[in-house]
């Protein structure tokens, strides 16, 4: 087999974020730009950690034939072994699981998760390594530093390969094994979870699940897991076929985006546990009967109930969650008598959390938690998760909401985000909120008086590492928060997010809806943060 070295050059801007590479995808398929971008992968690894190597995307548009570029890269390189997805398709989740299982040297994602396919949408590319935690910063920004000086790749001239399950390729000093997507996923969860218990009540109708695939990854999954193993009627399982382009869609699972699954479980029709997951399959959503449960409402509850999921029978030792996450977790975790630590954005923060085994739970504000089963948020995990704790409590969702607020108090939460701001003016918003302490503390909304401003620092307890500037908490004197942060997983322009939480401790006042409820905190935070001033938006692009 033939392989060439191509003479190229860099490109600009092909540093990894929190989330990996994303672009539009015109950016991709620019002749040389995958290549050089993967090139720079591998040449970051040690010579010693490109023995196997795993491969698969979220399907989105452009996701086969990055593939192939992919593959013939890496046989040019003499990695040794190629595990890839049948049809190049692998949930994120699954690829963590694939490369744990393998134990591969890590992987390579195709991925812009939640973010909107098709031409001209969105296109990504990370790397996880070798615990199938996304890399850590060490690792991406040599990768960043590869691709500023890359002046050849090499490829080798492989014919287009159908990428069917069982199939296996020889070429040169590399094998490529094509996996099924779904199987070892599938297999993981049922060591994790009472498959028995969940089917029984589902057969028996005492729970009920629908489940929106938002036209994405976990499609398939969905219909292997709840559908073939579990019993959910096919009716129930929602736009289970993935599309690349998620059927026109935004594969962001909440109430903006996963409307219809909102209005159903709403309605009178409404079953036990309504969710859904984004393109890549590390997001949820989940509800119950004419509830909204929002994300940090959810992981605080699976670790309260943490005794009704197998996977957690001896114990959780620990938890963490990302920073702008609601403090409910913390009341839990005191109340448990574990360690609770707080991250900044972005799953690879939890990596070596996971790893020394200080926590075995966590989650982050944007609909993602996970165990420590993978190294990455999971989707269909945490609908397992909340399937488990119904069918043992035999409670409604609803229910074991009222009854988590009443022991630990409610924080209301929902995000307002400000989309599509020029870059100049987002970081000015974020530089006078940093200096802004001595103008804000002791002003006052209600009954809350703000105690403290302060810049997020995060200093890794294992590595030593450190995280700056992670977002502005803006700290009231009853624990209630305004966090802003801009976001790092667009592919284009700023985007401001703005997380408020008050916290409700008076069981009478626990039922009303989190966004109505924290409108005036949300005028508060646009003006102390002067974004009308900088931007001239009044009013948040989107209310979560």
């Amino acid at each position: 087999m033939d392989i060439q070295t191509v003479v190229t050059q860099p490109f600009e801007g092909q540093k990894p974020g929190t989330s990996g590479l994303r672009k539009k995808v015109d950016v991709f398929q620019q002749p040389h730009y995958v290549a050089n971008f993967v090139q720079a992968i591998v040449d970051a690894l040690p010579a010693d950690q490109r023995r196997r190597l795993v491969v698969g995307g979220d399907g989105r548009y452009f996701n086969a034939e990055a593939i192939q570029t992919i593959l013939k890269l890496l046989v040019g390189n003499g990695v040794a072994e190629v595990l890839v997805g049948a049809g190049g398709i692998l949930s994120t989740p699954a690829v963590s699981n694939l490369i744990r299982q393998s134990k591969a040297d890590g992987g390579i994602v195709l991925s812009a998760s939640h973010n909107p396919g098709g031409p001209g949408k969105d296109f990504g590319i990370k790397f996880n390594n070798a615990s199938g935690s996304p890399a850590p910063e060490s690792v991406t920004q040599a990768i960043y530093d590869n691709t500023k000086s890359i002046n050849e790749y090499r490829l080798a001239n492989l014919p287009e390969l159908e990428l069917t399950a069982g199939k296996e390729y020889s070429f040169n000093n590399t094998t490529i094994r094509v996996v099924d997507s779904v199987d070892d996923y599938a297999q993981l969860m049922q060591t994790l979870f009472d498959f028995d218990q969940i089917s029984a009540a589902i057969k028996s109708g005492s729970l009920s699940l629908c489940f929106d695939g938002m036209h994405a990854v976990t499609g398939p999954y969905a219909r292997k897991i709840f559908g073939d193993l579990l019993g959910v009627q096919k009716d129930l399982l929602w736009n289970c076929e993935a599309l690349t382009d998620f059927g026109g869609g935004h594969p962001d699972p909440n109430r903006v985006y996963a409307k219809s699954l909102y209005d159903f479980m709403m309605g009178s029709e409404a079953t036990d546990l309504g969710a859904a997951s984004d393109g890549d399959g590390d997001r949820n959503m989940i509800m119950g009967r004419g509830a909204f449960v929002s994300p940090s409402d959810s992981l605080a509850l699976i670790a309260q109930h943490h005794q009704s999921i197998p996977q957690f029978k001896s114990g959780l030792v620990g938890v963490a969650r990302s920073m702008p996450t609601s403090t409910a977790l913390d009341r839990v975790a005191q109340h448990l008598n574990i360690s609770c630590y707080e991250t900044p954005t972005g799953w690879k923060f939890f990596g070596n959390l996971l790893d020394e085994g200080l926590v075995r739970l966590c989650g982050e504000e944007s609909f993602g938690t996970s165990g420590d089963h993978v190294r990455e948020k999971d989707g269909v995990w945490t609908v397992l998760c909340w399937l488990s704790i119904l069918a043992d409590k035999k409670v409604s969702a609803r229910e074991l909401l009222a009854q988590h607020w009443t022991s630990f108090g409610r924080s209301y939460y929902c995000r307002h985000d400000y989309d599509g701001l020029e870059a100049d003016k987002a970081q000015t918003i974020m530089d006078q909120l940093a200096g802004s302490e001595g103008k804000l503390v002791g002003r006052r909304i209600g009954p809350m008086s703000v105690a403290e401003v302060n810049v997020f620092r995060y200093e890794d307890p294992v590595d030593g590492s450190v995280a700056e500037n992670q977002g502005v908490r803006v700290i009231f004197d009853d624990q209630s928060r305004v966090v802003f942060r801009l976001s790092g997983t667009g592919t284009d322009s700023a985007t401001l997010r703005v997380y408020l939480e008050q916290i409700e401790r008076d069981a009478k006042n626990q039922g009303a809806d989190a966004i109505e409820y924290n409108e005036a905190l949300g005028k508060f935070a646009n003006e102390i943060a002067q974004i009308q001033s900088i931007t001239g938006l009044t009013e948040p692009t989107v209310k979560t």
